[in-house]
């Protein structure tokens, strides 16, 4: 693929890429699924030690397949997993013993992802939401950190975080700066511009999730459609090439594979967007 897929490199794996397969909700296609992705071009893989969601295991016989029948190594390949809390798991299917001190749990859930992704290192860990006390956030960021420590994981991130106020007491407090930003994003938070301009202010990836899916008016509106007709691709296409292009880097969850290839061709096929189309795309968010 492009160079352009590639970002800041963490201590260790490669580079973040600039788009990510999202494997939520994918249950038993996982496997079959993150192949299909892989094989088309995706080198990121974004998934969570969160049974509720996403089947980190099928994740995991996905890698061994691709090495083993396609000769694919790991280690060509972007994963990034998340700790969830207690909180955001189904009761009967938490991942580590809920009763123990919330350390343990962290550490326990990643021995977990190690295993279930049959792999020694993670490219990037993300704190699936921040707890509900910052002193309990930090508690799980020391834990992250020493993984990072440990050369198990290249880097660190925060997901569904849209209190500007808290993300900043978070990077001031943290010693090892969050890499990645995760977020929805949708016009109900106003598209996250102050924390978007946090993270380029501060040398991190904003990752956008849901995104076409709560931006339909994005994919009718006339602008868009005129210049993916000039440009001969579809206006998803277009909205992903404008996003990469403003520093975002969108997860796609996409189960068809004609999709898939569509949207790794935003990377390695369709030029970059003129400086009047991103104008005229910006005037699109209020």
């Amino acid at each position: 693929m492009s160079h352009e897929m590639a970002s800041s490199a963490g201590r260790v794996g490669i580079a973040m890429p600039r788009m990510l397969y999202g494997t939520a909700w994918k249950k038993t296609r996982t496997t079959d699924l993150v192949i299909r992705a892989i094989l088309t071009g995706f080198r990121g893989i974004d998934t969570a030690c969160q049974p509720k969601h996403y089947e980190e295991g099928l994740v995991g016989d996905a890698l061994v397949q691709l090495e083993k029948n396609h000769s694919i190594p790991r280690a060509t390949l972007f994963i990034q997993t998340k700790f969830t809390s207690v909180d955001g798991h189904d009761p009967q299917r938490i991942p580590y013993d809920p009763n123990a001190d919330l350390s343990t749990q962290v550490q326990q859930s990643f021995a977990r992802s190690l295993a279930n992704l049959r792999t020694h290192y993670i490219d990037s860990l993300v704190m699936h939401s921040p707890m509900r006390t910052h002193a309990q956030t930090l508690t799980v960021w020391r834990e992250f950190e020493k993984f990072v420590s440990d050369g198990k994981v290249g880097q660190l991130g925060i997901s569904n975080i849209y209190d500007i106020t808290e993300l900043r007491r978070i990077y001031e407090d943290v010693k090892i700066k969050p890499t990645v930003i995760q977020n929805r994003f949708y016009n109900q938070t106003g598209y996250d511009k102050e924390i978007r301009s946090f993270c380029a202010d501060h040398n991190m990836r904003y990752q956008s999730f849901w995104t076409l899916t709560a931006n339909p008016h994005i994919l009718t509106d006339r602008t868009v459609l005129t210049i993916a007709q000039r440009r001969r691709c579809t206006a998803a296409q277009i909205f992903f090439r404008y996003l990469i292009q403003i520093g975002i880097t969108p997860l796609t969850g996409t189960t068809d594979e004609k999709h898939m290839k569509e949207d790794v061709d935003v990377i390695t096929r369709i030029d970059e967007l003129s400086g009047d189309e991103i104008e005229a795309i910006n005037d699109l968010f209020p």
